[in-house]
């Protein structure tokens, strides 16, 4: 068997350098005017969507695993340009379903005879995709749906993913330092996530646990799996049947609320990444559903993921700091989950922050020159230090989907408002005010207790001074007055402590008046607010973001 899979991989990627290597000349030539010697070249919009067709053709003509992949690329800004990006975006994963009599094999298999193991099983398929298909059923008097895995797609996906590990030596000469960071975590995360994804008796495992999640939400539907009828290579499951949740027209006809829809989406997968930790992650379209009452029916649970505590920590900060529009909190975070490079130029990234906010809460944007910024905009992210970690890769791509899913639902939806509201229904909020207390606390008591350590050490020092023998050979830079900010905080620290010092000896001492140890509180009042003032960020918006959403799908028209 491993030496068949090993062939077929040669054979692979014989097939697969001939379908790419025109590409790879034509995106070469556009960077570099001679490929591999003269100056740097740059070609425009059109020429860019063109090649990203090219490529999306030779997805398509790759088969099930590149078209799985091209999935994946959509929701990665930071490995191709936005023209690849909008293009691979239309990827759909519908191809033709296998033949039943090979179908039946793997039911079979797995289960038995088809006409034993079911009451009456449909020969024709209702969807088919790259990886398998689904049918409809009866068992014991209900209907059922039977996932089905495609016959001989495990032998095919082996190959294909030795050929893309082969591939990525050869790729990384094409692309900058950056971004091939973020494609070999990239090809990691995706050999993991189709081969999971090809193991039905995981995708029952968590299509239950998320079920078990979600028993008291009656704004949702999450099918329940037979298992005595599952294995390995096949799923079956209760039949809930629904309208495709981005049919507009036939939603409005039922007179279904589509905000209601869209704010239900959002929180149901706040919910999943932030609290329970693991979560659906192929939220596109054809996964969801909305039955006539206006619950919202998730489907294929195949591709899912899970959050370890400590991101899930990173992205509750990250909301937090978008909801107070707080730049630098927002930067600190990214840097923190691994995201971005701490070398990246905050000033840059903090006016591509708040522009991204400024979109995402709908605000009314200045629109003069909206070409000339879209094209700077772009062109620089294209060129960031932004990278994705391979546990934040399934993340980005259920953020990008559902962001998809819920603008098809509502044009003007507010994602920011939805998550505050979310976390602070949660606790969110409080449990940050209280990290802050207690984070100020600690700073109180080691400023008071710098009050006592450091004047024995400075008059240590001068001792030495005197004698001749302290020698002091320093080279400070300090372009953002990092050194100017640090000896206000200690000043107004020293200030404080005394302050609180004082006033605590005059309440204990002066226990007949308690005037003088007021006017000691009093006398220490503003350099806490002073001190307080140091330690805040700047919040707001300080720039006018200049394009929007809707700018952006009307240049793409």
């Amino acid at each position: 068997m491993v030496t068949q899979v090993n062939l077929r991989a040669y054979w692979r990627f014989l097939i697969v350098v001939r379908q790419f290597f025109p590409l790879i000349v034509a995106y070469t030539r556009d960077r570099r005017k001679y490929i591999l010697f003269g100056g740097s070249r740059s070609v425009g919009t059109e020429t860019q969507l063109e090649r990203a067709e090219i490529l999306l053709e030779t997805l398509l003509t790759l088969g099930p695993t590149f078209i799985k992949l091209g999935q994946l690329l959509s929701t990665r800004p930071d490995i191709l340009p936005p023209e690849y990006v909008d293009v691979l975006s239309s990827l759909q994963d519908d191809v033709p379903p296998a033949p039943w009599d090979e179908s039946r094999v793997v039911i079979e298999d797995e289960l038995g005879p088809v006409d034993e193991a079911f009451d009456d099983f449909d020969r024709d398929p209702i969807s088919g995709a790259s990886l398998g298909q689904v049918y409809t059923a009866e068992y014991e008097g209900d209907p059922v749906a039977v996932k089905v895995r495609r016959p001989g797609i495990e032998d095919l996906v082996e190959a294909d993913l030795r050929v893309i590990r082969w591939s990525l030596p050869i790729v990384r000469r094409f692309i900058g330092e950056g971004r091939a960071f973020s494609l070999e975590n990239l090809a990691d995360e995706f050999a993991k996530t189709i081969r999971q994804e090809m193991d039905y008796s995981r995708e029952k495992r968590i299509l239950q646990e998320i079920k078990a999640n979600f028993a008291d939400n009656e704004r949702i539907l999450i099918p329940e799996p037979i298992d005595n009828r599952s294995g390995p290579r096949v799923l079956t499951m209760e039949y809930l049947p629904g309208t495709k949740i981005n049919d507009i027209e036939t939603l409005d006809g039922k007179g279904i609320d589509r905000t209601e829809l869209a704010t239900t989406l959002q929180r149901v997968y706040l919910q999943m990444i932030v609290e329970d930790g693991v979560f659906h992650a192929d939220p596109h379209p054809g996964n969801l559903a909305v039955n006539d009452a206006g619950k919202i029916i998730f489907y294929d649970f195949g591709m899912s993921g899970t959050v370890d505590s400590f991101i899930q920590n990173k992205i509750i900060d990250f909301y937090l700091a978008v909801a107070n529009q707080d730049i630098d909190a927002i930067l600190d975070t990214l840097i923190e989950m691994g995201t971005l490079s701490p070398d990246a130029d905050r000033q840059v990234m903090g006016d591509v922050m708040e522009l991204a906010i400024a979109d995402a809460r709908g605000e009314d944007i200045e629109q003069y020159r909206v070409q000339q910024i879209i094209e700077q905009v772009e062109s620089t992210i294209y060129e960031f230090p932004l990278r994705l970690p391979r546990n934040l890769a399934l993340i980005l791509r259920v953020a990008t989907v559902v962001e998809g899913v819920c603008v098809t639902l509502d044009p003007d939806f507010d994602f920011i408002s939805v998550a505050t509201d979310y976390l602070q229904e949660e606790g969110y909020y409080e449990e940050t005010a209280r990290q802050l207390i207690q984070e100020g606390g600690q700073q109180v008591r080691e400023t008071s207790r710098a009050l006592f350590e450091v004047p024995p050490k400075l008059n240590r020092t001068l001792d030495r001074v005197e004698n001749g023998n302290l020698a002091v050979n320093v080279r400070l830079e300090d372009e953002n007055d990092v050194l100017d900010r640090l000896a206000r905080r200690i000043v107004y620290g020293l200030f404080v402590a005394v302050g609180a010092l004082s006033t605590a000896i005059l309440y204990a001492f002066e226990g007949t008046s308690v005037l003088p140890a007021a006017v000691a509180a009093v006398l220490t009042l503003p350099p806490l607010f002073a001190l307080y003032r140091s330690f805040r960020r700047k919040r707001g918006i300080r720039a006018k973001p200049q394009f929007t959403r809707q700018s952006m799908r009307d240049r793409r028209e």
